[in-house]
């Protein structure tokens, strides 16, 4: 049984060229039209299995947060059919669902209260709640106050401990710090190893990559192409840069640069990392590094034995070989789901390239379970990096504000 299914859904908004065009047409009680219907989504179809990890991506406007909204029920469909099968927990814009006026404990059991939980249940969970949202004093202040952080912190702590089967989220988790975020994506994970099922709208192909295991693709409030992440995702990144190809053409491969020449490579060999590759913003391969830029690592593997929570990552050295930065999408809080025996995943790493010394610099790419390393390859690709606009003093220049604080006084 599929845990949500849309079955021909359409959904359209009136919009009306004035505000008394809404006026007209009640005293008109319907006879005459003083508005045109915008379609969100038209003649949509897909399901969505019990307990699967299901990203949808696209642009804005495409119909990604209205899909979210009928699935949780805040919308109703102009036609067709959505049926969603269990308790939903929504994380939807940040403050759906929080009273401004409300302190953070009064939203709290106001919420339970809109999920059907009494105020025994919401007791029991509470301390929990208070617990997870680390917002300290705030939870007794009026919501008003909060950061959007904060809102983020508490609707998420809400949202999962009301023990959804689904679970619904609206890029909230962008707002949240690294440390936060990384517990977020590790409550998430928990869950779905429970059997809850989640439905992740983002604009991030590489977590859409890493952490989904289908992924839709809507365009024009329509399905656009709906699949595994590595069908999906190069489509979308092609059709972002204009090169999109037929719809009814087969999906392109996730692509990786091979790695020719290996100067030493070690792990136990659960996993091999098969490529990388440097490329921009826009998925094309990258010959050199620009200071701030944005730039895509992209790291292919294969698991040779099942794994229950790989971590991919990289070294990045300079041409002195010492190490000067490491990322994983451990640390950057994306836990990779598990991966069978013989099972391709590829992991994109996005990042803004700070303004460096002018140099070579090297990236080794690694695939690891726990403390135990699977493939390790040094210095797999060396790029060298441009010069930026001034001169870099030690090794980065760090991006600073200047302000003057005061001024002082001669008397």
């Amino acid at each position: 049984m599929n845990a949500v299914e849309f079955d021909r859904v359409s959904k359209s908004y009136p919009v009306y060229d004035s505000a008394s065009g809404r006026l007209k047409e009640l005293a008109a009680f319907g006879r005459k039209r003083f508005h045109r219907d915008f379609q969100a989504l038209r003649d949509v179809s897909f399901s969505i299995r019990r307990g699967e990890v299901f990203c949808i991506i696209g642009a804005n406007g495409s119909g990604k947060s209205t899909a979210l909204q009928l699935m949780a029920g805040i919308l109703q469909p102009t036609s067709g059919e959505v049926r969603a099968s269990g308790r939903v927990a929504a994380l939807l814009e940040l403050g759906a669902g929080f009273n401004n006026e409300f302190t953070g404990r009064e939203n709290v059991y106001l919420n339970g209260a809109i999920l059907g939980l009494t105020k025994r249940d919401m007791d029991a969970r509470y301390g929990s709640i208070e617990e997870f949202a680390e917002i300290g004093d705030f939870i007794d202040r009026p919501v008003r106050t909060y950061s959007s952080g904060m809102v983020m912190r508490l609707g998420f702590a809400v949202a999962i401990s009301v023990e959804p089967e689904i679970l619904l989220v609206d890029e909230a988790l962008a707002v949240g710090d690294t440390a936060f975020r990384r517990r977020c994506m590790r409550r998430i994970q928990q869950l779905r190893a429970g059997g809850v099922t989640i439905v992740f709208v983002t604009h991030s192909v590489s977590e859409a990559m890493s952490i989904g295991e289908r992924v839709l693709w809507m365009r024009h409030g329509q399905v656009a192409a709906l699949g595994s992440p590595g069908e999906v995702v190069p489509r979308y990144i092609d059709a972002m840069r204009g090169n999109e190809a037929p719809l009814a053409a087969a999906a392109s491969v996730v692509a990786v640069t091979t790695i020719p020449n290996i100067d030493h490579r070690r792990g136990d060999g659960r996993a091999e990392v098969l490529g990388i590759a440097i490329l921009n913003e826009f998925g094309e391969p990258l010959q050199f590094m620009s200071p701030e830029s944005q730039i895509i690592v992209r790291i292919s593997f294969r698991a040779r034995e099942a794994m229950a929570r790989p971590v991919a990552g990289f070294l990045l050295r300079n041409h002195l070989g010492l190490d000067f930065a490491a990322v994983s999408t451990e640390r950057e809080g994306c836990l990779v789901p598990a991966i069978a025996a013989g099972e391709i995943r590829t992991i994109d790493f996005q990042m803004e390239i700070p303004e460096l010394y002018p140099g070579a610099f090297s990236f080794s790419p690694w695939i690891q379970e726990g403390d135990a390393v699977c493939d390790w390859i040094d210095n797999a690709v060396t790029l060298q990096m441009g010069r930026g606009e001034g001169p870099v003093y030690g090794y980065v220049h760090w991006p600073t504000r200047v302000e003057l604080a005061g001024k002082s006084s001669n008397g």
